[in-house]
């Protein structure tokens, strides 16, 4: 059966051209088969660089920096909002492999924001996030919950300072009731006060303070009590939060 048989010239030209044809440095605008586009740098046929990319499904834009083909590095995500045909910004901050990971700030739509650390598109590490209702909270989080150290200071004049446990009070921590003037040191369960003591705290300055102060506990050896008392909470708690057991201790 005749075959074509092709010259080494003509082979090194077709790999030449095949070389040529990839995109490297960089480029123009280059737009996908579903309309997407991008311009910037290159590298290997891969966004490689500082870019722009435009969605055209969705609008969104990215622009910022890139590693084989994924955001990595600094860069600004931004969406369309389809009443207004205007960009509004989401996430600036930090990537890896294409998802938000390690410092960032992220609006939401109901004007919260979260400002702190990321891991692969969770909120993880410290951060800071301010919420709708005007609460403050600042501490440790973990896959985007409160988890660790951290306190709340609510729009209320209300308080927490203490231990987290996905997302809810638990373990050590103080909580400060402002209209009342009274502050409650001692454990949490889920989000629960379990054992603890209860005391006086900028009672004259509180707009609705109790009708009368807290007297004081008169027990043969209160701390004794308080102690046992605890430790049957922390070990509970200690079993659900096995990586924070060292957050719960004094």
């Amino acid at each position: 059966m005749p075959y074509l048989q092709t010259s080494k010239k003509s082979r090194a030209l077709s790999t030449l051209l095949d070389i040529k044809s990839q995109k490297c440095g960089l480029r123009h605008t280059i737009f996908s088969v579903v309309g997407n586009e991008y311009t910037g740098e290159w590298q290997d046929n891969k966004k490689h660089g500082k870019g722009t990319q435009v969605w055209k499904k969705s609008g969104a834009i990215y622009h910022g920096e890139w590693k084989f083909g994924k955001p990595d590095g600094y860069g600004t995500y931004s969406v369309l909002i389809p009443e207004t045909k205007e960009l509004a910004k989401k996430y600036c901050g930090e990537w890896k492999h294409g998802k938000k990971h390690g410092y960032g700030m992220y609006l939401y739509n109901n004007s919260a924001v979260y400002e702190g650390e990321w891991s692969e598109n969770h909120r993880s590490g410290w951060g800071r996030m301010y919420y709708e209702s005007r609460d403050i909270y600042e501490g440790e989080w973990m896959k985007d919950k409160n988890h660790g150290q951290g306190i709340i200071r609510c729009a209320n004049g209300n308080w927490y300072e203490g231990t987290w446990g996905e997302g809810k009070k638990n373990g050590i921590g103080k909580f400060y009731y402002s209209d009342k003037g009274q502050l409650y040191e001692g454990i949490w369960l889920d989000g629960v006060a379990k054992c603890g003591t209860l005391s006086d705290f900028g009672r004259n300055e509180a707009p609705t303070p109790s009708k009368c102060q807290i007297p004081q506990v008169r027990l043969v050896d209160m701390q004794l009590v308080l102690k046992e008392s605890e430790e049957a909470y922390l070990e509970t708690i200690n079993s659900k939060f096995p990586l924070h057991n060292t957050l719960t201790e004094n």
